[in-house]
């Protein structure tokens, strides 16, 4: 008896055997076959399988581990990014509940002003809009916030960065204190961001230390989980904190009253009509002629760092209340 022969038949009871005790996975049928040089040589012609329906089971619940770093929360339907509670989150939620319950307050009154607008914003560029609450942590929502990198405005740009997305930044014009253009250049930053490391932890992480320095800290470490990072010695410190921080102030934000913050009063949305003026056009002069504060004039047109458009530029489109369009006009022609 040939060895091709008894090898076939080894083959042949052995797919038998197995298909019989069902030891194939439910990911698989794949069959126990002769090659076909072998299939040749015996001139046996393989024996065509039935096939067997294996009831897949449910995966089994991970039983929640016990530790303080990856304690998972239900982020429906209130979140659009992951949430994560753990200890370092906990720490965040009280000392916004404690010592830094003042200012978390003032913040929460001060978004209800620019979050509609910087959520749309976000969603056009189909980003999750809880990243709007990147600009509460940065600036408290704050056009004036300026850091001890020199980073400025609502989303506290660097004038590098800052001019990298289009925002312009001269003697006269800081884009960056402009809540609407500042939010269209953090969009297209954190989409940018997001396009190279894939996780929202770490976008936001990098958007606060820097692409770079995020980009050979991964390298470093193998590893793109923001958990681990943030736990080398070399990670920065106040990155470290930067993600549990902004998941607190997400957290508080979506229910400020389960978390103390009671008889808040929202500031409301800002209203007002745009309205292109000439060069040499001077908010003060303006805000007399119209009979309203300058102070809010210059409130709806921050990024106007000397509080006049320059008689070099042509036109610039500012923002005026709401209705007085026709006034302005009439401004502008008693100027001629």
């Amino acid at each position: 008896m040939s060895h091709t022969f008894l090898m076939t038949v080894f083959f042949r009871a052995l797919r038998a055997f197995l298909l019989c005790f069902g030891f194939f996975g439910p990911a698989s049928f794949a069959s126990v076959e002769l090659s076909s040089s072998t299939r040749a040589q015996s001139g046996l012609s393989p024996i065509p399988l039935r096939t067997i329906a294996i009831k897949k089971e449910a995966p089994k619940k991970r039983a929640r581990t016990n530790t303080s770093l990856y304690s998972p929360v239900d982020q429906r339907p209130f979140f659009d990014i992951p949430v994560t509670y753990n200890d370092k989150v906990k720490f965040w939620i009280k000392h916004f509940q404690g010592s830094g319950h003042k200012w978390f307050r003032k913040w929460l009154e001060r978004s209800n002003a620019y979050l509609p607008i910087m959520k749309s914003t976000l969603a056009d560029r189909n980003l999750p809009q809880d990243l709007a609450y990147v600009a509460m942590i940065e600036s408290g929502f704050s056009a004036h916030a300026v850091s001890t990198a020199s980073a400025v405005g609502y989303w506290q740009f660097i004038e590098s960065t800052g001019e990298r997305y289009g925002l312009k930044i001269n003697w006269w014009i800081d884009e960056r204190r402009d809540h609407q253009k500042s939010t269209v250049a953090a969009s297209r930053y954190l989409g940018d961001l997001y396009k190279l490391f894939g996780s929202w932890y770490l976008t936001a992480a990098a958007y606060n230390m820097g692409e770079g320095r995020m980009s050979r800290l991964i390298k470093k470490h193998g590893t793109k989980n923001f958990w681990i990072l943030s736990q080398k010695s070399d990670f920065p410190k106040e990155t470290k904190e930067y993600i549990p921080k902004l998941l607190a102030a997400v957290m508080i934000s979506k229910a400020p009253k389960l978390y103390g913050f009671k008889n808040l009063s929202p500031k409301d949305p800002y209203s007002y009509d745009y309205f292109f003026v000439p060069g040499g056009t001077d908010l003060m002069n303006l805000a007399k002629y119209l009979d309203v504060d300058e102070k809010d004039l210059g409130t709806l047109n921050p990024e106007l760092l000397k509080g006049f458009v320059p008689s070099s530029v042509k036109t610039h489109r500012i923002r005026i209340p709401k209705g007085l369009s026709p006034k302005v006009s009439s401004y502008l022609r008693a100027q001629l």
